[in-house]
């Protein structure tokens, strides 16, 4: 045997030599890492997965279920049927409405209003003039009419001009009729109803529907 040999035996196998005996602190602080670790991280996730699984069975079916909504209550309409008006009849409500409004005989409005549009709510003359008693759109607006092409405004608007023209003529109907087709400037230029063929002849015509009007009213 050399000098550096002890006369100690080795230690048993398994047995910590005294200065190299470790800490349990020592072992938990050594982060793993390897295969070990990635099975550790494994049985962790296993063991979430089984929890959340637990937890959504656990649940009451009827909580998963989503709530409808009502529904919107709705209407349903059908027609039977309806009647048509002749265009000379589709407006005597509302010619008889101006008629009181402004006092003046309904037959007047309608003639004019024959005359002027033949009932056409949406008639628009070459020169302009607009809707069932045919306004101009600056007589219109002096009128009060914000749509000319609505039935009730525009029979109002010229219901209205209508009773400014006999009271400004004192109740002459020739004049006002006059002054309806060529402007109360022409019939005040010519004091009395312009030679103009368009005006006069306007003038002729709705005088013979009021003296027709008058005809059949006394007949019956």
């Amino acid at each position: 045997m050399s000098a550096g040999n002890s006369d100690q035996p080795p230690p048993p196998l398994g047995v910590r030599q005294p200065g190299h005996e470790r800490r349990r602190g020592d072992r938990r602080s050594t982060p793993r890492n390897g295969r070990e670790r990635r099975r550790g991280d494994r049985r962790r996730q296993q063991l979430r997965t089984l929890l959340f699984a637990a937890a959504t069975l656990a649940v009451p079916v009827h909580s998963k279920v989503k709530t409808q909504m009502p529904l919107e209550p709705s209407v349903s309409v059908s027609i039977d049927g309806f009647v048509a008006l002749r265009p000379d009849e589709a407006y005597d409500d509302l010619i008889d409405e101006a008629a009181r409004l402004y006092n003046l005989s309904p037959a007047l409005i309608k003639a004019v209003m024959r005359t002027e549009s033949a009932f056409d709510p949406l008639a628009v003359s070459p020169v302009g003039a607009q809707g069932l008693m045919q306004l101009m759109p600056a007589l219109a607006a002096e009128m009060g009419v914000t749509d000319p092409f609505d039935p009730r405004e525009n029979v109002m608007g010229g219901a209205k001009y209508l009773r400014r023209l006999l009271n400004a003529h004192r109740g002459n109907l020739t004049l006002a009729l006059a002054s309806y087709n060529a402007g109360p400037g022409n019939v005040a230029r010519y004091r009395g109803v312009p030679p103009f063929k368009e005006t006069r002849n306007y003038v002729r015509k709705i005088t013979a529907l009021l003296a027709d009007d008058e005809s059949r009213a006394a007949a019956d």
